[in-house]
C-alpha cells in the first residue's frame, strides 16, 4: 500500500473523509473514489452515506462508517473500525463542519458552544481518534478543514470565525512535533463555496466557488507539500492581506462593513 505522501492519484490507499455526506466532502469522496482510493466515508447520516457508496464509480470503493464527531470515545472506536475493516489509514480528512450568521442583536452563547463542539473540538476528537496509529507508522497525512474567515474576525461571523481560527491555530502548533513523527499535517481553508451551509447567508459573497470548483482546489493542493491550501486565490490574497493591517485599519474596515 502506497503511503500518503505520494499523492491523490489512483491506488492511493485508505482515505477516510469525515463530512462526507453533502457539500465539499460528498463531491471529494467520489473524486477520491475514481481516483482509486478506498474511502472511508463518515458523517451522522447513516441513509446519506449509504447514498454515496451506491452511487461510487465502482463496489466498495466508498464503505459508510457513520459517527459523531463530537463523541471522542466513538471516534476512536470508529477509526479502529475504518483500520480492521479496509487497513491502514493513509490520509485523513475531516472536513466536518457547521454555520449559521449572527449579528450582535441575535447574540447566543449556545450557537457558540455548538459551533466549537462541532467545527473545533470535532476536529480535536478526530485528531485523538486517528494520530496514535500514524504516529506508530511513522507516516500518514491528516488534512483539516477550517476557513478563511478564521484569518481575522469578521461582522457577524463571530462563532463560526472563531472556531476556524482556533482550527487554524491548533494545526500551526501541532504541526512540527507531528513532522518529527513523520506525520503530515495540513489545513484547508477555502473561501466561500455554494453549499447547504452558505447558502444561509443574506449578503453578496466575493468570489464564490461552485462545489466542484472547490473539489478541484482542493485535488491540486493534495499533489502538492503545502502545510495550507486555500481557494480561491484573489480572495485568499485578499483575506491575508487583512491579516497583516494594524488593528486601527483594520476595524474601520469592518466598521464599514456594517453600514446599509
Amino acid at each position: 500500500m502506497q503511503q500518503a505522501q505520494t499523492g491523490s492519484g489512483g491506488d492511493g490507499g485508505v482515505f477516510w473523509l469525515v463530512g462526507a455526506s453533502s457539500g465539499i466532502g460528498r463531491a471529494l469522496a467520489l473524486r477520491l473514489a475514481a481516483a482509486g482510493w478506498q474511502v472511508a466515508a463518515t458523517a451522522r447520516r447513516a441513509e446519506a452515506l449509504e447514498a454515496l457508496a451506491a452511487e461510487a464509480p465502482g463496489p466498495g470503493r466508498v464503505v459508510p462508517f457513520p459517527g459523531d464527531v463530537t463523541d471522542a470515545a466513538a471516534m476512536a472506536k470508529l477509526a479502529a473500525a475504518v483500520e480492521a475493516h479496509l487497513g491502514p489509514v493513509d490520509r485523513a480528512l475531516f472536513n466536518q463542519g457547521d454555520y449559521e450568521p449572527m449579528g450582535l442583536d441575535a447574540f447566543d452563547p449556545a450557537l457558540f458552544e455548538r459551533l466549537m463542539r462541532i467545527n473545533y473540538l470535532g476536529m480535536v476528537n478526530g485528531l485523538a481518534a486517528v494520530m496514535p496509529a500514524m504516529i506508530r507508522r511513522g507516516r500518514g497525512e491528516i488534512l483539516l478543514t477550517a476557513s478563511l474567515a478564521g484569518y481575522r474576525g469578521l461582522p457577524r461571523a463571530a462563532p463560526y470565525g472563531a472556531s476556524k481560527a482556533a482550527v487554524i491555530s491548533m494545526a500551526e502548533s501541532l504541526q512540527p512535533e507531528l513532522a518529527q513523527k513523520g506525520v503530515r499535517l495540513r489545513v484547508i481553508n477555502p473561501g466561500f463555496v455554494r453549499t447547504p451551509m452558505t447558502d444561509k447567508n443574506r449578503f453578496p459573497m466575493p468570489f464564490l466557488m461552485e462545489t466542484d470548483a472547490a473539489v478541484e482546489a482542493i485535488l491540486r493542493g493534495l499533489e502538492g507539500r503545502r502545510f495550507e491550501i486555500r481557494f480561491p486565490r484573489p480572495f485568499a490574497l485578499i483575506m491575508h492581506g487583512l491579516r497583516l493591517l494594524p488593528y486601527g485599519v483594520f476595524l474601520r474596515i469592518t466598521q464599514r462593513m456594517l453600514k446599509p
